[in-house]
């Protein structure tokens, strides 16, 4: 199985996600275009005056193009952790994703033309080490919108101030599958945690972990790209 960081940016650096709605869209599009088959209406299976699960409504029987490990989204990008069903399923799966949001955010903005920087960046996990730190990086993304926390991919800044104070950040963050991971239900059924999953015994306890040890040391090398 080969394992893929997927990531894209806005263009021009504005924001892609403007509010919850629009961060549950998302999610949503990852739902319902993980399918060989044609989406059915996103507007009738999309309600955003629905109070769970941030306005959303699955369908129940798919044949995944992908499988997702995990994801997290940025107020101007996303990163996705994925591995593919079917062969080409990531390339078709990607450009459904990206041209549904687009479409989606230029009819809510009033806007024409792209909505991302180009094509989709995919990097291959492709050694133990990548793929060991790979989720923890997905996951402490939300903190560079943390004060004190910001240079946490920093060499030797003593890149997490306050762990404890992280770590409830981003328990506080639901868009990611960082929740999922610790057992607590946010959107479950996009996510497959058995890849990742068995390798933790208590995955909040070993972020917590990862943190402190960020905090009590400048020694940690936590630069990926």
């Amino acid at each position: 199985m080969e394992i893929y960081h997927v990531l894209n940016h806005s263009i021009e650096g504005r924001n892609l996600f403007l509010d919850s709605q629009d961060y549950a869209r998302f999610v949503h599009n990852l739902y319902e275009f993980n399918d060989t088959r044609p989406a059915d209406n996103l507007h009738r299976l999309f309600n955003p005056g629905m109070k769970d699960l941030g306005g959303l409504s699955f369908r129940r029987v798919r044949k995944k193009l992908v499988e997702i490990h995990g994801w997290c989204f940025m107020k101007d990008h996303y990163h996705l952790l994925i591995s593919e069903l079917i062969e080409g399923g990531l390339i078709k799966f990607m450009m459904k994703v990206n041209v549904g949001y687009a479409k989606y955010y230029n009819e809510r903005y009033r806007r024409h033309g792209h909505v991302f920087q180009g094509k989709t960046k995919k990097i291959l996990i492709g050694n133990e080490a990548h793929f060991l730190y790979i989720l923890h990086y997905l996951h402490l993304n939300p903190l560079d919108y943390l004060t004190g926390a910001t240079k946490w991919r920093e060499r030797d800044k003593n890149d997490i101030k306050n762990a404890k104070e992280a770590l409830k950040y981003l328990d506080g963050y639901r868009w990611s599958s960082y929740l999922d991971y610790c057992d607590k239900k946010n959107f479950p059924s996009i996510l497959t945690k058995n890849l990742f999953g068995g390798m933790f015994d208590n995955y909040q306890e070993t972020v917590e972990e990862y943190l402190k040890a960020a905090e009590a040391s400048s020694t940690i090398d936590l630069v990926l790209e």
